[in-house]
């Protein structure tokens, strides 16, 4: 074996070593604590370029490596784009909007329209959303903001030169991204005020370093 082509073998087996032995160590851990795992649905997310890995075992079985995992109900990919959670979320707002499109489209006061909104549309397109919006691309973001944009012009009657921002800013709704900085900031100040004391400053913000152009990044 050539040098060149060793070295992503040689790059892979130190953190592989790593895993396997919190693997080795972790069924001492669920024995104490009387918890088990189903082996069998266990799998490990390939993140990266996709290469020949060794596999690791846990208990004597192989766990299966794949390049997206459904967690919690949230679909991530190796890219880590969380374009398939994205695509997830639109498709539930759609079908959500579908159904309810005879009650957004009804003489219901607007108020009870949008209240219909944000518990059945906007709670399926937002879901999880403020541990994966951070790191969807733009254009992944504004897909996900069109499909407010339509609801709030469905249930408003709104005509076809009428802006989104105008709708918007008339019927008082936040835009996504700053619901969801809304919802993720009130989550961390609960935690930081709450009885738990390891719950305290448990994802610190810290001010982003200048790139190369000496340009300042967004926090």
């Amino acid at each position: 074996m050539t040098a060149p082509s060793s070295r992503p073998l040689e790059s892979w087996n130190s953190p592989l070593n790593r895993l396997q032995r919190v693997l080795d160590l972790l069924p001492e851990w669920l024995d104490k604590w009387r918890m088990a795992v189903n082996v069998g649905k266990t799998v490990a997310l390939l993140i990266g370029r996709r290469v020949a890995v060794p596999p690791l075992r846990l208990r004597g079985q192989e766990i299966e490596w794949k390049t997206h995992v459904t967690y919690l109900g949230c679909r991530i990919d190796r890219s880590l784009r969380m374009v398939p959670q994205a695509n997830h979320a639109i498709n539930m707002a759609k079908a959500a909007r579908a159904v309810l499109r005879p009650v957004l489209t009804s003489r219901l006061p607007l108020r009870t329209k949008l209240a219909v909104y944000k518990t059945y549309i906007r709670s399926r397109l937002t879901y999880a959303m403020p541990a994966w919006y951070g790191l969807c691309s733009q254009h992944t973001r504004q897909r996900i903001q069109v499909q407010q944009n339509i609801s709030l012009r469905v249930l408003t009657g709104a005509g076809r030169y009428v802006r989104n921002d105008v709708i918007a800013r008339d019927v008082k709704l936040q835009s996504i991204e700053d619901f969801v900085a809304h919802t993720a900031r009130r989550m961390y100040d609960k935690a930081d005020h709450g009885p738990q004391s390891h719950l305290w400053n448990i994802a610190p913000l810290h001010a982003r370093p200048p790139d190369r152009s000496g340009r300042a990044l967004p926090r």
